[in-house]
């Protein structure tokens, strides 16, 4: 395999395993595939881009220069606020298109978009730093930024449901848990002592998917015969 198809292989292939891992565990009611799928690739293409020109206004100078000096806390704090809006960006057009009606529907959108978004991220850190790059990113940042969109799109799917009506603590905490874990990332390159804090936010992470899991699927659980009549045209 030559460089490029080393870099697909290990940016895309880690992120479609775990998308197709939550794709099945949606057991009552599945998403339409091409929603799905839809969603993980205008999360690696349109949040992608989004989230590459804002920031490089932000931390770059470019039109306007870096509000703060370029500190580990000022950089994690852009890469938060820039980027879970922009994978969300992605979430909108399953929500708008009435696909989301519970937490297990947010759940696997939300897993779709941060993947999407990951794996090119971690293909365009490999263009420029090199396999190994990739490789390292590919086993650890596709269920971070799965876990942070997940959690917005939770909150799209209870919003579908009427039982939220904002979504600003889903972006809190999105945002909130993508800027500890940029921060911690950022120091343990010159003091690796932070890694055992990642490991640690990995495991939350872990954590919170396998709760929206649970809940997710319980509430599914209580919609069965719904679905099941659904899928018979009774409805």
């Amino acid at each position: 395999m030559n460089v490029l198809s080393l870099l697909v292989f290990f940016a895309y292939g880690p992120a479609l395993v775990i998308l197709w891992y939550f794709y099945h565990a949606d057991r009552y009611e599945p998403e339409p595939r091409r929603y799905v799928l839809g969603t993980f690739l205008l999360g690696g293409t349109l949040s992608v881009l989004i989230a590459y020109v804002v920031e490089s206004f932000l931390t770059l100078g470019g039109i306007v220069k870096p509000i703060l000096p370029l500190t580990a806390f000022y950089v994690a704090l852009v890469a938060g606020i820039v980027e879970e809006p922009a994978k969300a960006l992605a979430l909108r057009w399953p929500f708008r298109a009435g696909q989301m009606d519970g937490i297990m529907d947010g759940l696997v959108y939300g897993v779709a978009a941060g993947l999407g978004f990951a794996a090119t991220e971690n293909f365009l850190y490999g263009m420029g730093y090199g396999v190994a790059v990739t490789l390292v990113r590919g086993l650890l940042t596709p269920l971070a930024h799965a876990t942070w969109s997940a959690i917005i799109g939770v909150g799209y799917g209870l919003k579908a449901e009427g039982r939220v009506h904002t979504l600003e603590p889903y972006f809190s905490l999105a945002i909130l848990l993508h800027m500890t874990w940029d921060y911690f990332a950022f120091l343990s390159v010159s003091i690796p002592a932070y890694n055992v804090l990642l490991i640690l936010l990995i495991l939350l992470n872990l954590a919170i998917l396998r709760y929206f899991m649970i809940i997710g699927e319980a509430e599914d659980a209580s919609r069965r015969f719904y679905y099941w009549f659904k899928r018979r045209g009774g409805m």
